[in-house]
């Protein structure tokens, strides 16, 4: 009998790993397929055998099509592309940082911006925007640097806030970092009211949007979603253990407080590169984790890496609807993002009953 249990534990796992190897691959063929509409689409269409003429023409025994102009190749290489590039890495950074938010809170409804850090990013933005701040560092705008530092300042702020000693209770976090995120909301609020001319500036950028996207912002976004996925994704087996509770966890041999701090360093720092390149932009880190959950169930070695493939065609998807679906002029991708998820999560809650959220995978 032993026998035969452990040969159907070993045809499951098969199965499992089966079924989760061809989910990542349709996640990549389709992850494919949306930045090739991302990059051909706009308001000069662009054929996709010219474009791949031009992107890979700096390869040998490869050259651009015949007829293929200089518009071409500048709407391409300056305009979409870096776009498209920097889509996905804030849709990988909001996925990635919401599916660890989750699972350090065990909760479903944990999103990137749940302890404040979206806030604090919008704050430090409609300070630059409001205080005419023009310096720039390495040719970055004073924007996204002041939100980059709102985001990391809120996070410390609340970290220290929720500290007992040398622990963070998860509950305490998590409480702290609603007021903080109230708190600095109203502020910005404030802010906001009086903006005066400058209103227009702020509101779109609360909205979220990718229209300031280029080369120097995508070479500056990669290395911070690189680190931040990179320390997150060390400590997935630590995280699945997490789900199963603090002291379950540490039974098992996981240094629980160190894991803590690890994952709110490798997330805040994922979520505060996103919104300081692209504004606030909501349900991405929201929607994405519950659906991967839905198909494969919790377990963090597979739901990150396909979190960051699904949030970058998500955002991708809905960046190019924005920027397409009025030509010549846009939507903010922010409004998009929530026409699109508030239905898919809604649709998740009705199927939750059928899914182990939080289930620690065996």
């Amino acid at each position: 009998m032993p026998a035969v249990e452990s040969s159907r534990i070993i045809r499951s796992r098969k199965r499992e790993i089966q079924i989760k190897t061809l989910v990542f691959i349709a996640l990549l063929v389709l992850f494919f397929l949306t930045f090739t509409l991302g990059v051909v689409i706009g308001a000069v269409r662009i054929e996709w055998r010219v474009a791949a003429g031009i992107i890979f023409d700096p390869l040998p025994f490869v050259s651009m099509l015949p007829g293929t102009t200089d518009a071409h190749r500048d709407i391409l290489m300056e305009i979409r592309l870096p776009r498209v590039l920097l889509a996905a890495a804030v849709g990988s950074a909001l996925a990635v940082s919401g599916a660890t938010f989750q699972g350090l809170f065990r909760n479903p409804m944990a999103d990137p911006y749940v302890i404040g850090i979206s806030s604090g990013a919008a704050l430090g933005a409609v300070l630059a925007m409001l205080t005419g701040a023009g310096f720039a560092a390495g040719g970055f705008g004073a924007v996204p640097l002041f939100a980059f530092a709102g985001g990391l300042a809120t996070m410390l702020l609340v970290y220290n806030m929720a500290r007992v000693g040398s622990s963070v209770p998860v509950m305490t976090l998590l409480l702290a970092g609603i007021a903080v995120s109230a708190f600095l909301s109203a502020l910005v609020s404030l802010l906001t009211y009086f903006a005066g001319e400058k209103l227009h500036q702020v509101v779109f950028w609360m909205m979220g949007g990718l229209g300031g996207a280029s080369w120097l912002r995508v070479k500056v976004m990669l290395p911070y979603v690189a680190a931040g996925f990179c320390c997150i994704y060390v400590f997935a087996r630590d995280l699945n253990a997490l789900l199963l509770g603090e002291e379950t966890a540490r039974h098992l041999g996981v240094e629980t407080e160190r894991l803590k701090k690890i994952l709110l360093v490798g997330a805040s720092l994922l979520v505060a590169a996103a919104v300081s390149t692209s504004g606030i932009i909501g349900f991405v880190g929201l929607v994405v984790p519950h659906f991967i959950r839905l198909v494969t169930g919790p377990d963090h070695r597979f739901l990150l890496p396909a979190s960051a493939v699904l949030g970058a065609t998500l955002l991708i998807g809905t960046d190019t609807l924005a920027r397409t679906i009025i030509a010549p002029t846009e939507l903010p991708v922010g409004i998009i993002t929530a026409l699109v998820g508030a239905p898919l999560f809604i649709y998740l809650l009705k199927k939750r009953k059928r899914l182990r959220y939080f289930n620690s995978p065996e």
